[in-house]
């Protein structure tokens, strides 16, 4: 069961992906949401607090499975790595409403908030990836030390990129099966593809 505040979260956020921030309505929100147009001041205060919140409660989700990842002590560093990306192109493909709002913020921002929020979860990923290349390099896991902030470019910009061609490189194959059973494939795919790159970049031999 999920709260009345992530109802209207949920609903706004379908909302915000389709039609952008300034193309929604608190109403439409209320409705979406089937709440009385009440609530969203109850909760939020204004429809901008929303928006905040929402990028705040998406945010914390990520911060959350990546602290989890870096603090195991069962795996080494390359298959955190592998957690990583899984986990990563998991959210992209189940969320893809909020990286939608996310992409367009990155380019059209003006909230002050939004713009620290992308600033704080992109510096925290790169610093995991700073703790796990520095932990693989003196174990003898990587033999490779490239750019950090790169490596982390290299993980989103792929998987952005790919999510949103998806529908373009089904009509490419000329695929024709059902759209699930197509999306799990290509997301399988793109997955292997990125673990290649970065085995390549980072020196890893899984066999050594």
């Amino acid at each position: 069961m999920i709260s009345k505040e992530e109802n209207i979260l949920f609903a706004a956020e379908k909302l915000f992906a389709e039609h952008g921030f300034q193309g929604t309505s608190t109403r439409e929100i209320s409705k979406a949401a089937n709440v009385n147009i009440s609530m969203i001041s109850y909760y939020f205060g204004s429809k901008e607090k929303l928006y905040e919140k929402l990028v705040e409660f998406r945010m914390n989700e990520s911060q959350f499975f990546s602290k989890d990842i870096l603090e195991r002590t069962d795996i080494n560093e390359w298959e955190k790595i592998e957690k990583i990306v899984d986990q990563f192109s998991g959210r992209v493909r189940h969320h893809k409403c909020f990286y939608r709002i996310m992409q367009r913020e990155q380019l059209h921002t003006e909230n002050p908030q939004i713009v620290e929020f992308l600033k704080q979860t992109k510096l925290s990923f790169i610093s995991m990836y700073s703790k796990i290349l520095e932990s693989g390099l003196q174990k003898g896991i990587f033999t490779k030390n490239p750019p950090i902030y790169l490596l982390h470019s290299t993980v989103s910009g792929t998987l952005f990129y790919a999510s949103n061609a998806k529908e373009m490189y089904k009509e490419f194959l000329n695929n024709t099966e059902d759209e699930e059973v197509f999306e799990e494939k290509y997301y399988t795919e793109l997955n292997k593809h990125i673990k290649y790159i970065l085995k390549d970049l980072l020196g890893y031999e899984e066999n050594k």
